[in-house]
């Protein structure tokens, strides 16, 4: 039964891919506390040499940072091996990592992103990180929101890594050239819109703002406001079969920013990182944009950088929170018993407060540690880089609630292509925004029956 329900969920993935054309994604702990192992700690050294593989989605400056984590851990445990390998999108990673268990040659590690949480945790293909843990770490140093994102009943699934959320990004030197405050950027969308068209009045951008990954700011903003992105409980008490995009919350969103875009305000930049470089470029002064995202922008930017708080709609609506993106380290359950000892080494080691700071200063990912949190402010980082203190203040301020925590979807991949192609059709091309999303919702509806169906068999 388990290599059926595999074998069909690799399959469906690879048909998915194909049509997707492998889109990528944004693209969040119990028992006797113990501090994580430190980065000069190497655990298993003793025994016989044993080889695991990493298959990852990590490619660019990145995947440089995640050579040098690779490499180091090597060096500090010289009867493990890891090695590392790119296997190309979060969605092909994934699809391969199906496929090759199917196969029988599954990786021993594999990175997947957080939309193929659910596919993960149907798949019967992996072994929980919560069973590896003999009392060694406490799972508390999670920091709150990650560990909440990807557990089931309390129990954490997957060792968090490359943890990200939403905000927003702005050009200051717009603000003081347009005669506004570079301090005070916006909290709500009418004071962003407000800010955005006195800069463009002032001949200082062709246009107000852009997003990466509308599909996935979609989503924060029901997160955000607390609105449920679907059924039971987003998913978390019980398999999801309906969503809420065609909800009047979400009618209003999508009317908001199409009216927006029809003003010139809006630009839309495309599904992924494609918005990063107009606004790198001047053409507007606000940017929605991951968290992942700001290293690069920091370094390529010609201009004073800001970030803030992801800005809030004006209405009766409750507080929630910014939701997690990027990925977790999945463990395959073909993994011998030696294998999985040393990768359990390898979790800890990435999840040590040094190498977290490393990997967060590298990447502008969180530190999933609230240890290395802590010691990046002790050390002064956030002061001298405020923009990095930016996502962490944002998603530890928000509200604990089934809404905030983040919504888990069967085929999350393909949903998210339906309510980003909704988007498009209603920002780009004019299209009525309730019976756009109408549609999308029928259509992802059917998603999630299908993949009901199929983990079911």
């Amino acid at each position: 039964m388990k290599h059926r329900r595999v074998l069909l969920v690799a399959a469906f993935l690879a048909v998915l891919i194909l049509l997707l054309g492998a889109c990528a994604a944004p693209v969040a702990p119990a028992g006797e506390e113990s501090q994580p192992a430190a980065e000069g700690e190497a655990a298993a050294t003793g025994g016989e040499p044993v080889t695991i593989t990493f298959w990852n989605a990590m490619s660019g400056s990145r995947g440089e940072v995640v050579d040098d984590l690779v490499n180091s851990f090597n060096e500090k445990n010289p009867n493990i091996t890891v090695e590392s390998e790119y296997t190309g999108s979060y969605a092909e990673t994934l699809t391969k990592a199906l496929a090759a268990y199917k196969a029988g040659d599954a990786p021993t590690i594999v990175q997947v992103y957080e939309v193929g949480t659910q596919t993960m945790l149907d798949s019967g293909a992996i072994v929980p990180v919560y069973t590896l843990n003999q009392g060694e770490v406490d799972w508390n140093e999670v920091v709150d929101p990650i560990r909440k994102y990807y557990s089931v009943n309390g129990d954490l699934y997957c060792m968090p890594f490359n943890s990200s959320t939403a905000m927003l990004y702005y050009n200051k030197d717009m603000f003081e050239a347009a005669g506004l405050d570079p301090n005070s950027p916006p909290t709500t969308w009418a004071e962003l819109e407000a800010d955005a068209k006195a800069i463009m009045d002032a001949g200082v951008a062709e246009g107000g703002f852009s997003m990466g990954w509308p599909a996935w700011i979609l989503e924060q903003m029901f997160a955000y406001h607390d609105q449920l992105y679907a059924n039971n409980d987003n998913g978390r008490s019980g398999l999801a079969d309906e969503v809420y995009v065609n909800s009047d919350f979400g009618d209003m969103v999508l009317s908001e920013w199409q009216r927006m875009a029809d003003e010139g305000v809006l630009v839309y930049g495309g599904r992924t990182y494609k918005a990063n470089d107009p606004f790198l470029a001047g053409q507007f002064p606000f940017l929605f944009q991951s968290t992942s995202s700001l290293a690069g922008i920091l370094k390529k930017a010609d201009f004073a950088v800001g970030t803030a708080f992801l800005p809030r709609f004006d209405g009766d609506y409750g507080k929630g929170n910014s939701v997690v993106g990027g990925g977790c380290l999945w463990l395959m359950d073909t993994a011998t018993p030696e294998q999985q000892a040393a990768a359990w080494e390898f979790f800890k080691y990435t999840f040590s407060p040094e190498r977290a700071i490393i990997w967060h200063k590298g990447t502008g990912y969180f530190p999933t540690s609230n240890t290395a949190y802590e010691m990046l402010k002790e050390e002064g980082w956030f002061e001298e880089e405020p923009n990095h203190a930016t996502a962490f203040n944002q998603i530890l301020s928000g509200a604990d609630t089934p809404a905030a925590l983040g919504v888990l979807l069967g085929n999350f991949v393909q949903i998210r292509d339906i309510v980003g192609t909704a988007i498009e059709d209603i920002v780009v091309n004019g299209q009525d925004p309730q019976e756009t999303l109408d549609k999308a919702a029928a259509e992802a509806n059917q998603v999630l029956a299908d993949y009901k169906s199929l983990v079911q068999q």
